[in-house]
């Protein structure tokens, strides 16, 4: 009756188990695991599984458990057996017998099995409670059994799962206000240019109206009415609608109370997967970079295909009237959050092989589907497992956490990342200068965005060096111009370095690397090269002191 099957994390003995990819384990390989669990601390553990509930005598308050059952996957309550599951007996087995199933009957409306067992003489009942394909509630109270807790049902979540229950997902919920005024024109032919590259629309339609396009997509009911959808992935603003259409992308220090930095990409769902890619190369990932042939290649050190595909599926069952999706940079690793929780008799295990396809909004798989950013048959996973396998990187590790799913990546060190580059492309990957190798990306954590960079110092947008320092002002391109020394045997990272320091005399190595987005033993090896070619001093300390530019080298 009982599940073979072990949620890891959930007892000390498997705290060192890191190399684990996945979070169930089958008793029968707990001995060769770790010797020193045994079947007893096994059954401990199973005490309360996701199906089953051991009460050790009937009260009518567990109706509300038997609700919560048939409004989920169903399950089993054993009544006359305590926690540790042992057999403790129930008196008037006979009376309750009679009274249970009357009960369940007239305050559910629904009819189960109700079952009389006996064990060493002890007379215990099980309760066998099927899933319902109807909301069922009990005294006006809908309860759902999630995990091993037992939730009362409210507000959104009701909502939601009424609509489970009778076939609808929340995204194909029509909007009486809204109009085609709303639509995005520019979403629509992205949508569908990425479609017809991806051989799932046909060219023809790259001229349909945008309520063309809708309409063969379903976004526009029967009724007329634009559906939940159709702003989510199209509109101007979906915000406006939906507060909880937004990806939170944060880089955290020690713990989660270390913020450093964070962004939040709001806008359309089609085109938010862009969004948050580019912005994680911008701020919050590196680029190791290798040559092939005169090719220069910066792939992001966490494999793109596979890290997409997670980004894709989070948005297809995001929980769009929760809180938004969450990503959490560390410097070892990076975790995203998205509420919602697995679908219905699903598992993480289930995840892990072949199975149905059943997203939470339906309407945008579809649409996502159509673009080509997703697979219909249930495949998301494992896609992912292919990237990261063919890239030779650890596979990312789910788990159900705080109402969602969170999926766990693991970050190497740039030293990490270096070894890994030279190990699979040679020794040596030669930059434009014939150098060993680079790697470009923020340092965010020593020098973030909004903390001591250059980029809030001197921000593009803001108070930036080309006000501070104005080309016709006290700049060095006015005292120094860039044009008074032969730049041709510079690459084009010392060339980025010399129009920076051109804007900002003071700023720091440190400060370069951050800006260049290359490590500081790197801008170290570029500055001292140039200051050895005479294009460049240092005057003062290293820290008060600035660069000077030589114009003319007969100045030195």
């Amino acid at each position: 009756m009982l599940s073979d099957n072990i949620p890891l994390k959930k007892h000390k003995i498997f705290a060192n188990l890191t190399e684990c990819r996945c979070f169930s384990v089958n008793l029968r390989h707990l001995e060769s695991l770790c010797p020193k669990i045994n079947h007893q601390i096994a059954n401990k553990m199973l005490s309360e599984s996701q199906n089953i509930e051991y009460k050790e005598s009937w009260n009518d308050k567990y109706l509300q458990w038997i609700c919560g059952f048939a409004n989920a996957q169903g399950g089993r309550i054993y009544i006359g057996v305590n926690d540790d599951k042992d057999i403790v007996g129930v008196r008037d087995a006979k009376k309750l017998m009679e009274d249970i199933p009357n009960k369940i009957a007239n305050f559910l409306g629904i009819v189960e099995d109700v079952n009389l067992l006996t064990e060493d003489g002890k007379e215990y009942i099980e309760i066998v409670v099927s899933p319902s394909s109807m909301p069922i509630a009990y005294r006006g109270v809908y309860h759902y059994r999630s995990g091993s807790t037992k939730q009362e049902l409210k507000g959104v979540a009701l909502h939601q799962f009424i609509m489970r229950k009778m076939g609808h997902s929340w995204d194909d919920m029509p909007l009486p206000t809204a109009t085609l005024d709303e639509i995005d024109r520019s979403a629509i032919d992205y949508f569908l240019k990425k479609g017809i590259s991806n051989r799932r629309i046909d060219p023809s339609e790259r001229e349909s109206s945008t309520e063309d396009v809708l309409r063969n997509m379903n976004l526009i009911g029967e009724d007329g009415y634009l559906r939940a959808a159709a702003v989510l992935l199209f509109g101007k603003n979906p915000q406006r609608r939906f507060a909880g259409v937004q990806f939170k992308i944060g880089r955290f220090g020690a713990n989660e109370s270390d913020l450093i930095i964070q962004d939040v990409v709001e806008g359309n769902v089609i085109q938010m997967v862009d969004r948050v890619v580019d912005i994680l190369k911008s701020k919050y990932l590196y680029s190791p970079i290798h040559y092939e042939g005169m090719e220069r290649v910066e792939p992001l050190e966490i494999p793109e295909d596979g890290l997409r595909e997670i980004l894709y599926n989070s948005v297809c069952h995001k929980e769009y009237m929760g809180a938004p999706i969450q990503m959490q940079v560390y410097a070892d690793h990076v975790e995203i959050w998205n509420e919602g929780g697995l679908p219905d008799g699903y598992t993480v295990e289930t995840l892990m092989r072949k199975h149905s396809s059943r997203p939470r909004n339906k309407a945008i798989a579809s649409v996502m589907f159509r673009a080509g950013f997703i697979e219909a048959w249930g495949r998301g996973y494992t896609k992912v497992c292919e990237s990261f396998e063919a890239a030779d990187y650890p596979i990312p590790v789910i788990t159900e956490i705080d109402g969602g799913i969170s999926i766990w990546i693991k970050r190497f060190s740039l030293d990490e990342l270096v070894a890994r580059n030279k190990k699979r492309y040679g020794d040596k990957a030669p930059n434009s200068q014939g150098t060993d190798w680079e790697v470009i990306g923020v340092n965010t954590e020593k020098y973030p965005i909004n903390g001591n960079s250059t980029l809030q110092k001197y921000p593009i947008n803001g108070n930036s060096t080309l006000q501070k320092y104005p080309i016709n002002g006290n700049s060095t391109l006015q005292k120094y111009p860039i044009n008074g020394f032969n730049a041709e045997n510079l690459g084009n990272t010392a060339i980025r370095i010399m129009e920076i320091i051109a804007m900002n005399p003071n700023i720091t190595r440190e400060q370069l690397a951050a800006e260049i987005g290359i490590t500081l033993e790197g801008t170290k090896k570029q500055l001292k090269k140039l200051k050895e070619q005479g294009h460049l001093v240092r005057e003062g300390s290293r820290k008060t002191g600035c660069w000077r530019i030589i114009a003319n080298k007969t100045e030195l």
